[in-house]
């Protein structure tokens, strides 16, 4: 059988378990031109919690009744005459959440289990990675000396925008929630220093930290954190949108920056940065990040949950800041 989460209904605040149903269903046979594709590892993202609402956005929402949307790599176990995949392919692409998936589709990145663990290629090598790559390098514009500040700075993204400023000689200042993180960040992928949001003022750290202000901020949190970075920017600064986390969960209107005005001040610029408009470039991007892994210049650390039928309370791990680095969810033992 074929374990499959469905979305039942669209949530307000935070999704409760019922938000979802776990349903056993037979596992699906290729037809034409499809292959069947046994997934071993889900993604867990952030991006997740607007996808089951009802509104617009740059991707259709997920339909109530559907599979939830997701990232997943896994194994062709059966090929019914595909054109690109065979047998025994290793491919990562949007299976969602459930174990089996079958397509016709060509968009699938076959990938080489012997060069990086299954994981990896969903994180840091996938789409958190892609979108860190891409957002710091062309959105964000950094150069030699620059002061990058980052939020979320913990996560998927976050770490990796931090470590590629570094590669590239920023200064790089974290924020993260808890004394675990921020040593993380510090000790582990050589931040230059971290603002502990839970027990810091975030303003008075900024001043501490970025005393000369902020050349570019990487804003994967939104709220307050975005109106104090706002207040703190230098000029011709470039601000990078890439997500709001803790706005995600409102129930009441989306509290946007009223330190707005700095942006006119400095002549700087704020841009948002969606990972699909660089999907041409994704094999340029992984190579070198591939090859900074292999000389150590860049860490990657996954946060791994076993079992889809522990698919919510994984994901509340997302909003609660219970996890490190990316977080994933095996669905299947990898064969």
């Amino acid at each position: 059988m074929n374990k499959q989460l469905i979305l039942k209904k669209r949530p307000e605040g935070l999704p409760e378990e019922d938000t979802w149903e776990l349903q056993n269903n037979p596992i699906p046979e290729p037809k034409e031109g499809e292959v069947l594709i046994q997934q071993h590892y889900v993604s867990l993202d952030p991006a997740m919690r607007g996808w089951i609402n009802e509104t617009k956005s740059y991707i259709e929402p997920v339909q109530l009744g559907d599979v939830m949307r997701a990232g997943s790599i896994g194994k062709v176990i059966k090929s019914n005459h595909h054109p690109i995949y065979k047998e025994g392919d290793i491919v990562a692409g949007w299976g969602g959440v459930q174990q089996y998936v079958t397509t016709g589709a060509s968009d699938w990145r076959v990938v080489d289990p012997n060069l990086a663990p299954l994981p990896l290629y969903i994180s840091t090598l996938g789409m958190p990675g892609m979108t860190a790559y891409f957002g710091i390098l062309d959105a964000g514009k950094i150069k030699e000396g620059d002061t990058v500040l980052i939020s979320g700075a913990a996560g998927a993204v976050g770490s990796v925008v931090g470590q590629i400023a570094k590669i590239k000689g920023c200064k790089v200042i974290g924020i993260a929630g808890g004394e675990k993180k921020c040593k993380y960040i510090v000790e582990e992928l050589g931040f230059d220093s971290a603002i502990d949001y839970k027990s810091e003022n975030l303003k008075e750290a900024l001043q501490r930290e970025c005393p000369k202000g902020i050349d570019v901020y990487f804003d994967n949190v939104g709220g307050e954190m975005l109106d104090e970075a706002l207040a703190r920017i230098r000029l011709n600064a470039r601000i990078v949108i890439c997500g709001a986390i803790s706005q995600y969960n409102n129930k009441k209107a989306i509290k946007g920056p009223s330190n707005y005005l700095s942006l006119l001040l400095n002549r700087a610029t704020m841009q948002g940065i969606l990972v699909m408009d660089y999907a041409k470039d994704y094999g340029k991007a992984a190579k070198e990040m591939g090859g900074w892994i292999a000389t150590g210049q860049l860490k990657s650390k996954e946060d791994i949950y076993e079992g889809i039928e522990n698919f919510h309370e994984t994901f509340l791990r997302l909003f609660s800041g219970e996890k490190m680095g990316k977080l994933v969810l095996k669905v299947i033992e990898e064969s």
